[in-house]
């Protein structure tokens, strides 16, 4: 069945939108401004007033600037708390150049692995166009980032310093992915000719190239480095010769074989532990495994581990009802429907379904504030420099983090043992176009 739009039904569209005299009046403002400052809700500030019964020794925040690195940023702002506590050093900040450099590499041997793992499947064939797909973004998980670090250690900002490119990476990523689509036409081709000598020399000749493209782009990662640093006190530190991996063993208080990412996806099956393996970056590091609970069981988890002295990572959906301006997340931020009188309230797993809803941000839990058990607020450390929010730190309602917040990373003690036994089943491993990407 199909409908015209007849000029009648047009012009009953017109009357009945100026038969309220508020229509104009509402237009002319929301025209002026626009809509989202139209729709602001200024007794929000009087519910989020930034203060934490609960809150982290933090000062300096980081800056992904024009990059999707938010996951590498917040997995490393978990880190370097934990350094900076175990060292005095709360201001001392790790090189995400550094990581994002071997992520790319590692990113180009998954591609190309998956793409002649597939090489019998047409190239419209939905699997294989979401490898495509993903080739060019800088997105990534908790896991992906653990993995990185696990392999390749850690290096102080100063080691490797931001460039250009990795703060502004869309031509990186551009070229990149050209290039690896173009190398993946040549991989199916050899793959399904059968020759797998010159298959072989090839993707080794591709991932040379890749890493030529992101040493001329970033500049080579060091092998080794001279720690130096003053802590809190003042006191003077120098440990010369160290390489990132022994660094990272020796001075970061962080055990990544020790955490767990609880998922809350309500359109998928509950309390089952779910495989994003589309997403897995390097082959032999962490898979991406989330433990899909209620709720709840994140909230808890996430204060029980700021109880404990540690910085809680978090994927959420930052664009919705959020004021980079003030930092402030809320779901009465924005009243849009009561502004255009509509309703367009969806359930937490209706807007996953439908892909409204997604994770496409990470940041890190730094505080929360708690009174008679209920949380009325959490404060948030954030990777857009000091600009936003207050000094880079946002204030979140604590009914935005259950509808907006879709995973967290936690350590094992911080969750129910029966929940943890899950991790014992079979994964249900989810497709490339899942919702949870």
């Amino acid at each position: 069945m199909s409908h015209e739009l007849s000029p009648q039904l047009l012009e009953a569209f017109s009357r009945d939108f100026n038969a309220d005299p508020k229509s104009q009046v509402i237009s002319r403002a929301a025209r002026r401004s626009g809509l989202l400052e139209a729709a602001y809700n200024p007794a929000v500030s009087q519910r989020l007033n930034r203060t934490f019964s609960i809150e982290l020794d933090t000062d300096n925040v980081t800056n992904q600037q024009q990059s999707g690195r938010c996951w590498l940023f917040s997995t490393l702002n978990v880190v370097r708390h934990n350094f900076g506590k175990a060292n005095k050093a709360k201001n001392f900040t790790f090189s995400q150049s550094y990581n994002f450099f071997w992520d790319k590499i590692e990113r180009a041997n998954y591609f190309y692995d998956r793409i002649i793992e597939t090489a019998d499947r047409p190239l419209d064939d939905r699997t294989v166009r979401g490898y495509f797909d993903w080739c060019q973004t800088d997105g990534g998980q908790w896991h992906m980032a653990a993995s990185l670090i696990a392999k390749y250690g850690v290096v102080p900002t100063y080691a490797m310093p931001e460039s250009f490119n990795s703060n502004h990476s869309q031509a990186l990523d551009t070229v990149l992915a050209d290039k690896e689509r173009k190398d993946a036409l040549t991989l199916r081709r050899l793959a399904q000719a059968g020759d797998q000598e010159k298959l072989e020399a090839a993707r080794t000749d591709f991932l040379s190239q890749i890493y030529r493209i992101m040493a001329t782009a970033l500049g080579e990662p060091p092998k080794t480095f001279d720690l130096e640093f003053r802590d809190d006190d003042k006191n003077y530190h120098l440990d010369k010769g160290l390489t990132p991996v022994q660094f990272y063993q020796k001075y970061c208080a962080t055990d990544l074989d020790d955490y767990v990412v609880l998922a809350n996806a309500p359109d998928h099956e509950m309390n089952r532990v779910l495989h994003l393996g589309f997403e897995d970056n390097i082959k032999g590091g962490y898979p991406n495994l989330f433990i899909n609970v209620p709720m709840e069981y994140l909230e808890d988890a996430a204060i029980s581990q700021l109880k404990d002295g540690e910085a809680v990572w978090f994927g959420n959906d930052v664009g919705r009802q959020m004021d980079r301006k003030t930092g402030f997340m809320d779901l009465d931020l924005y009243q849009l429907d009561q502004l255009l009188d509509i309703d367009s309230h969806l359930s937490k797993a209706d807007r996953l379904a439908t892909g409204i809803g997604e994770s496409s941000h990470d940041m890190a839990l730094v505080g929360v504030d708690v009174d008679g058990g209920q949380v009325r607020q959490w404060k948030v450390e954030n990777s857009w420099g000091d600009k936003s929010g207050e000094k880079g730190y946002f204030t979140m309602s604590a009914d935005w983090f259950r509808e907006y917040t879709y995973e967290v990373a936690v350590q094992k003690k911080h969750v129910p043992a029966e929940i943890l036994d899950l991790l014992r089943s079979q994964p249900i491993e989810l497709d490339p176009w899942d919702s949870l990407i």
